[in-house]
């Protein structure tokens, strides 16, 4: 298991848990990051992770991506 920031570009992994506060998971969950989802990164741009979730296309922040395990 490892953050979403050390995912390669374009390989597709599981998402495997979804950490954070409260609040935070629940913002996550629903732009579509929950346990047993397919995230693909697209691209890390600055300080944004680029993500393909669900057929839609996502920016989010390194911080919010490090919560997110694949």
């Amino acid at each position: 298991m490892m953050p979403l920031t050390l995912a390669q570009v374009g390989e597709e992994n599981v998402i495997k848990k979804v950490g954070g506060k409260a609040e935070a998971k629940k913002h996550l969950e629903d732009l579509g990051f929950v346990a047993g989802g397919n995230v693909t990164v697209i691209a890390m741009m600055g300080g944004s992770v680029i993500v393909n979730i669900k057929e839609s296309r996502v920016a989010i922040s390194k911080e919010m991506a490090n919560k997110i395990m694949v």
